[in-house]
């Protein structure tokens, strides 16, 4: 391995260490354990991929009605109105933004959407 190559690895490896010392993954990782630990989220989420499921299932039979996507629709509303998950969806978004910045740092002197775009090819 070139001492470029290990290089750029260990300056990934502080990187990720850096992201997960930050307050946004902190807050995002409790925010996730509370919700795994919320009987009633996870009653709510088993809920919603039940309801998901049957709602896939009638689709791909083309048998998918409004009242399946109502009844999905109305669970996610249910789920995310619980305080413990608005605030992970909310600490996931700030997680996200956070993560999206440092992509578009990377990427800048690049020219390229590092995120986006490292990994594909032949993009038009």
């Amino acid at each position: 391995m070139s001492t470029t190559t290990s290089r750029l690895e260990d300056l990934g490896s502080e990187l990720g260490e850096a992201i997960a010392d930050s307050p946004a993954y902190e807050r995002f990782a409790e925010a996730k354990a509370a919700v795994e630990d919320d009987p009633d989220a996870q009653e709510r989420i088993a809920e919603v991929e039940r309801l998901r499921d049957e709602f896939v299932t009638a689709r791909e039979a083309g048998e998918a009605s409004q009242e399946h996507v109502a009844k999905l629709q109305q669970a996610q509303n249910d789920l995310h109105s619980l305080p413990v998950m608005e605030e992970y969806l909310n600490a996931q978004e700030a997680l996200q933004s956070q993560l999206e910045a440092v992509n578009r740092a990377i990427s800048e002197p690049l020219a390229v959407d590092f995120g986006g775009e490292a990994g594909g090819c032949c993009h038009d």
